[in-house]
């Protein structure tokens, strides 16, 4: 019996649907890591990772961030070479608030942090470690303002809905406005699979199935089909793909050549 059948009689279908929508523990609750254990020890033993923002992560003492543990070094391999700069950093979900205290210690005062929310509540972290702004991650003209108001752009990360309507929707829009030398992360991409957030196994509304498209747009030189998001293609140098995570690199795209030097 589903978790939504057993409470179905206790809780309105309203706030089931709103807990449905909205967080990601209903199918995760199995990989809650025992709190009684050392998340450092197990982060540092698991993936031979002791970095700086595995401190910042294990040390939080602000509001809560929630991440998957291998996330950690993950972000860290994609966003070291960014740190210390003026960079222009855009989180697609702002939840309880942590996630962005921990960009802001990660990349320094230098950095431009915005994060946005379809919840108003989170306007109440608006100028605490970064500018918040309210609006949906698929409205174009909210993502336009916001996007001219930081000045740009040069790292997306994704964890807003998880829908897939809306994570390939909103990589179509943002990636083309993002700078060179930029990168576009999406997290959470186990949603994938799950019917509740518009995917599933095989399914064509797959967020891989996009990405296996945006692969062969990026071999298009040896194939004769046409691409499918040239808009993306044209200007993506590489995707990267981990479990539940997925970057997509944005740099000049060039006529691929070889020689043969003696």
């Amino acid at each position: 019996m589903t978790l939504k059948k057993l409470l179905k009689p206790l809780i309105p279908n309203s706030i089931l649907e709103f807990y449905r929508k909205h967080f990601i523990y209903v199918g995760i609750e199995k990989y809650a890591f025992d709190k009684k254990l050392d998340v450092k020890k197990d982060i540092r033993q698991k993936y031979q990772y002791q970095g700086e923002l595995l401190d910042i992560f294990v040390e939080n003492k602000g509001n809560i961030v929630h991440k998957w543990h291998h996330y950690i070094p993950l972000y860290d391999r994609y966003f070291s070479p960014y740190r210390g700069q003026k960079i222009k950093f855009l989180e697609i979900g702002v939840s309880k608030g942590g996630s962005l205290q921990l960009w802001r210690k990660y990349f320094g005062d230098n950095a431009i942090i915005f994060g946005i929310d379809i919840n108003p509540e989170c306007e109440k972290y608006n100028g605490l470690a970064g500018q918040v702004r309210i609006g949906s991650q698929v409205d174009k003209a909210f993502l336009n303002g916001v996007i001219e108001e930081m000045g740009g752009i040069d790292i997306v990360l994704d964890d807003g809905s998880h829908q897939m309507e809306h994570v390939c929707e909103t990589l179509k829009h943002l990636f083309p406005l993002l700078n060179n030398g930029g990168l576009y992360m999406i997290e959470d991409l186990h949603t994938s699979y799950w019917k509740s957030y518009g995917g599933k196994y095989g399914s064509k509304k797959n967020f891989f199935k996009l990405a296996m498209d945006l692969v062969n747009d990026m071999h298009f030189w040896y194939h004769n089909k046409k691409r499918k998001y040239p808009f993306i293609s044209s200007a993506c140098s590489g995707i990267h793909i981990h479990d539940s995570i997925t970057v997509l690199e944005k740099n000049a795209v060039h006529r691929p050549s070889h020689s043969e030097i003696a």
